[in-house]
């Protein structure tokens, strides 16, 4: 497996992963997530593919297929009162379907911690949906903790 930056050639693959996650989404929280949409156009996709503050990296068999994509964000919080530390956000880690189970999440989760690591981050971040456990259940496996809890009331 190989994990590296993302380029405008998987661009078919990252738009098809979206779509899983979309799905994922949808159905753990159908009030909130429409079906069949992408968090992204393919302008939108091109663009953060080339911006350096928003590094993709996708996880990729011996044979070229992309199998999974870490979206990620450079942060800095701009406040008084926090310290000013550099984190490397998570935005969306996603394996194909068909691929889970195999370790490709965990390689693409410690290919970013060593990239992050390499920039001078504090720290790794992410958000979770607590409808999707499966991904909840493969974060707390590789050591994450929570550091703020999201509540709502649906009125």
């Amino acid at each position: 497996m190989n994990i590296r930056r993302a380029k405008e050639g998987d661009m078919e693959t990252i738009q098809r992963l979206l779509l899983q996650v979309a799905m994922v989404h949808h159905r753990g929280r159908p009030d909130l997530f429409q079906a069949g949409t992408r968090k992204y156009t393919d302008d939108e996709l091109l663009q953060i593919i080339h911006d350096d503050s928003r590094p993709i990296f996708v996880a990729e068999e011996p044979e070229g297929r992309v199998t999974g994509y870490a979206f990620c964000i450079f942060q800095q919080p701009d406040s008084h009162i926090l310290t000013d530390i550099k984190t490397l956000y998570i935005d969306d880690l996603c394996v194909d379907e068909s691929c889970r189970g195999r370790g490709t999440g965990r390689q693409l989760y410690e290919a970013v911690l060593a990239f992050a690591r390499q920039e001078g981050c504090y720290n790794v971040t992410l958000n979770v949906w607590s409808c999707n456990t499966a991904a909840m259940k493969f974060y707390e496996s590789c050591g994450l903790k929570p550091q703020k809890i999201g509540l709502e009331t649906i009125l």
